[in-house]
Order: C-alpha cells, then sequence, then structure tokens
C-alpha cells in the first residue's frame, strides 16, 4: 500500500487497544509518535481522529490534543475540517536538531571523560552487549535501535543532564526517522556497535579529545549519506 492511498489508520470496527486514562492526551502523542518514528505510519498516510479514537477507546478530545502536539513537532500536518497526514522527513529540521545534539553530547562525553566514570562505562557496556545480542543472535532491530537510544541517553543521564536528553527528543522525530531508514542499510548496525564500543574505550582511557571525535563521527553518519537515502527512500521525502 502506498502512502497516498493509505486513508485509514484503523476503523472503528478493530478490536482497538485501550490505554490508561492518567494523561491521556500525552499518552496518544507518545504512541502515535512511536509510530511514526518507526515508519509504520508513513509519510502521506491520513490520520483518522474518529478512527483513533474508536481504535484506542478514549474520546476524540485528547486525540485531537496529540496531533497537536505531533504538529507542533512537525510530524502531522492538520487540515481543519478536513484531513490530518503525516509529513514527509524534513531535512532542514533534521540537520537542526543534530547540530544541537551534536553541541551537546560533545560535552557530555568530555564531562565523562574527565571524570572516568565507573557508572557511565559500566552502564554503556551492558547496553552494548545487549545490541550485540539482539542483532547477531535474535536479529531484532528494533530492539537494536532501542538499546541504540539507551545508549546514549545513559550518557546524558551519567553526566547528570537527562533533561536535555528529553529536549533533543522533543524535537527529534525527523532524524530519528533518517536514522530509522538507515538503519536498514547493510552493515548500518555493525559500524554502530564499533562505534559505540569506541566511545566506550576512549572514556576508559580519560581520552576527551579522542572520545569527542568518535562522537562525532558517529552521529555525523547518517547525515553525510543523506543523498543515497534519499535516492533508495524518495517516498519518505
Amino acid at each position: 500500500m502506498t502512502p497516498n492511498a493509505a486513508s485509514v489508520l484503523v476503523t472503528a470496527s478493530s478490536r482497538g487497544v485501550g490505554i490508561k486514562r492518567t494523561s491521556t492526551s500525552h499518552q496518544l502523542y507518545d504512541l502515535l509518535r512511536g509510530r511514526i518514528v518507526a515508519l509504520e505510519l508513513v509519510p502521506g498516510m491520513q490520520l483518522s481522529r474518529i478512527d483513533l479514537a474508536a481504535f484506542y477507546r478514549v474520546s476524540q478530545t485528547p486525540v485531537r490534543d496529540a496531533l497537536q502536539m505531533l504538529e507542533n513537532e512537525g510530524l502531522v500536518v492538520v487540515y481543519p475540517q478536513s484531513r490530518t497526514e503525516v509529513t514527509r522527513i524534513d531535512l532542514a529540521q533534521a540537520r537542526e536538531t543534530q547540530f544541537l545534539r551534536m553541541s551537546l553530547e560533545l560535552e557530555v562525553v568530555r564531562s565523562l571523560s574527565n571524570k572516568a566514570s565507573q557508572e557511565a562505562v559500566v552502564r554503556t557496556e551492558r547496553i552494548v552487549h545487549l545490541q550485540q545480542t539482539a542483532l547477531e543472535v535474535d536479529g531484532d532491530m528494533e530492539r537494536f535501535g532501542q538499546l541504540d537510544r539507551q545508549f546514549h541517553q545513559s550518557m546524558f543521564e551519567a553526566a547528570g543532564v537527562s533533561d536535555l536528553w528529553q529536549l533533543i527528543q522533543s524535537r527529534s522525530g525527523h532524524i530519528d526517522r533518517l536514522r530509522k531508514l538507515n538503519l536498514m542499510d547493510p552493515g548500518k548496525a555493525v559500524t554502530i556497535l564499533s562505534a559505540h564500543r569506541e566511545i566506550i574505550d576512549c572514556m576508559k582511557r580519560c581520552d576527551v579529545a579522542r572520545a569527542q571525535e568518535a562522537v562525532r563521527f558517529h552521529l555525523s553518519g547518517t547525515l553525510a549519506k543523506v543523498e543515497e537515502i534519499k535516492r533508495v527512500h524518495a517516498q519518505y521525502f
């Protein structure tokens, strides 16, 4: 099914998925955002407020609010009294978010390398081991991607700036979709594992310059291949 043909996300007759009543709008936002970033909901797909309310067994009000939050992030566009569509990947926003993340993560790794934080090393090594298992034993790329995010989040937490990670995540919808497409490329997952191990090794040696170099190389990989990604996956742009 092509994106333009996908006019309905779910139908009112679907079995549906109930969610908790607490912070319903934010829960819906998280659920829908996760599906957009995972490319389950593709650019051009129309989202029906009525169908979403039926599927998640909530009123239309939290659905409307969740879609508004997604529009504020640029992941959907709402046409009043008409329709809501998943947006295409915005490369300008992806580059802006990447600039923000690069600036912050270079400082995070500098801080951790200076401290030679044993906590950071232990946590990141554990995550890399789990990533290797997800890739080589389970063949679970979804799990691999989740652990990739956890790897970087754990460094922000170890540096005591977890709120900055949340700031990055609140702006990362477009770059995350781009990374999802890049992860489909053969050999990309192995490259990620290698980069993570290099970052850990540099932190262990308290080598700030090499640690920052490793982070810079690692984080710039996807945007460096953007033209190739666009050529292979033109329907997302």
